[in-house]
């Protein structure tokens, strides 16, 4: 009987039946209370007004940051919280639970829970707040935190801890609250590192001047970048997307590259072999029209691998071409040729089977050599620079893209990042425009774009 009973009482059941509870968990009494000043006891508890759990204790911030993690605990509706480090004197602390608090029943998230004391007379209600996207893109990155250090010399975020650290919301943006008044280097790294310092193969940023807490009231936008390493890159070998039964084969064989068969009128004609190339005979490569006549105009070369044959040429539309490639045309390094000459049709698409696109801009301003990107699946389509306020695009393929502004500071025509070390280089900006370009065939679209 005794031990029916024991166990009968192990477990908290919550009673059944009734209205969901949909409320959050509430602090009743907190010891010492919230936003108490000279403070001297290292244990905080907190009671609820519910049974309450911690998920994800480990996401607690505590600020300034200790040395050695506060131990925190919870209990029917209590949540204590006990620092191992001796707190310092007239210092500002606080506690961002985040949306670790929940209840027992419903799981109901008390939101942004924050508590504060101080061992001084009085608490630090300074703030910094600003906002941090990825530079490359245009966009956010929520597992970024903001550091800032007391430290101020750019060797301490190579070794170094930070004072304090707050993370990014799914909007990019940031804010500290109750810091103390003075100045303070700021910088951006990955929430993933345990020591939270700077690592030059992801991604980071870095404020250019130092930060005065308490005469700042501005907000401060970091564009984080991964910071360019020397490193060999291997080209992607096409004949990879090759069969099995064609990659494997002792001849020279190859496949041809085509949209549904058919030619794009804004691609080139690939051939990808299933060997490397060691020669390439461009005049025993002929492009014609249906009437065998020899088309003008074309070029024939290889890619850098040496496994892909490139046919260059203004497409027509509606079109069917003759490719006639001779036997000896190409060989491998075993001087192999292919088995037999051949003749290739290639058809073209109908003019119809594209849309035209024009863009209007807004605030165009030349000396930011602007340029407009189109990218699909995180891969850049097209670019075009944007020196005017109307660009008139004839012929574009259907779907939807992505559009991001590229502000060209070096004229290259392509995103560069930036540096922390050994030089500082703040990396080019990227606009993410924040809605899809969806071009409908046999269609005239257009979209406006105001540049910031």
């Amino acid at each position: 009987m005794t031990i029916l009973l024991a166990n009968s009482c192990a477990n908290i059941v919550p009673p059944s039946g009734g209205p969901r509870d949909s409320l959050p968990p509430r602090l009743v009494i907190a010891n010492p209370k919230d936003s108490a000043t000279n403070v001297k006891t290292k244990n905080i508890l907190l009671t609820f007004n519910e049974f309450v759990s911690l998920q994800s204790p480990e996401n607690i911030i505590y600020s300034p940051v200790p040395k050695n993690t506060p131990q925190v605990d919870y209990k029917l509706r209590n949540v204590t919280v006990r620092f191992r480090d001796s707190l310092e004197e007239n210092t500002t602390y606080s506690i961002d639970f985040g949306n670790s608090i929940i209840d027992v029943n419903e799981s109901n998230v008390a939101k942004n829970f924050r508590y504060v004391f101080s061992t001084g007379p009085s608490i630090d209600f300074n703030t910094y707040q600003g906002k941090v996207l990825v530079a490359e893109t245009g966009k956010v990155d929520s597992t970024l935190i903001i550091v800032l250090h007391k430290n101020t010399s750019d060797s301490a975020i190579k070794k170094l801890s930070p004072r304090f650290f707050t993370r990014i919301n799914g909007k990019g943006e940031f804010k500290f609250n109750n810091l103390p008044a003075g100045t303070f280097a700021a910088y951006v790294v990955d929430g993933k590192s345990y020591n939270k310092i700077f690592d030059s193969t992801a991604l980071f940023a870095f404020r250019d001047a130092l930060v005065e807490i308490g005469n700042y009231n501005e907000l401060d936008t970091f564009y984080a970048f991964t910071q360019s390493i020397i490193k060999n890159v291997k080209a992607t070998d096409p004949s990879g997307s090759l069969p099995p039964s064609l990659r494997d084969d002792k001849r020279l064989r190859y496949l041809t590259i085509l949209d549904n068969g058919m030619q794009d009128l804004l691609s080139d004609f690939k051939m990808v072999f299933n060997r490397k190339i060691f020669s390439l005979d461009t005049g025993k490569v002929r492009l014609t029209n249906n009437e065998d006549v020899v088309q003008n105009g074309y070029t024939v070369s290889l890619d850098s691998l040496r496994k892909t044959l490139i046919l260059r040429y203004s497409w027509k539309e509606n079109t069917t071409y003759k490719l006639i490639i001779q036997k000896d045309a190409v060989l491998d390094s075993n001087a192999i040729s292919l088995s037999r000459a051949d003749t290739l049709l290639l058809s073209t698409r109908k003019e119809t089977e594209y849309g035209s696109v024009r863009f209007r801009f807004l605030n165009v301003d030349t000396a930011q050599h602007a340029v407009l990107q189109l990218f699909q699946n995180e891969e850049q389509v097209a670019s075009y620079p944007i020196n005017q306020n109307d660009i008139q695009i004839r012929r574009f393929k259907p779907g939807s893209y992505e559009l991001r502004i590229l502000y060209d500071a070096n004229k290259n025509g392509k995103w560069d990042t930036g540096s922390f070390t050994p030089i500082k280089k703040q990396p080019e900006k990227v606009f993410f425009i924040p809605r899809q370009l969806n071009i409908r065939a046999n269609w005239d679209n257009e979209t406006t774009i105001a540049l910031q």
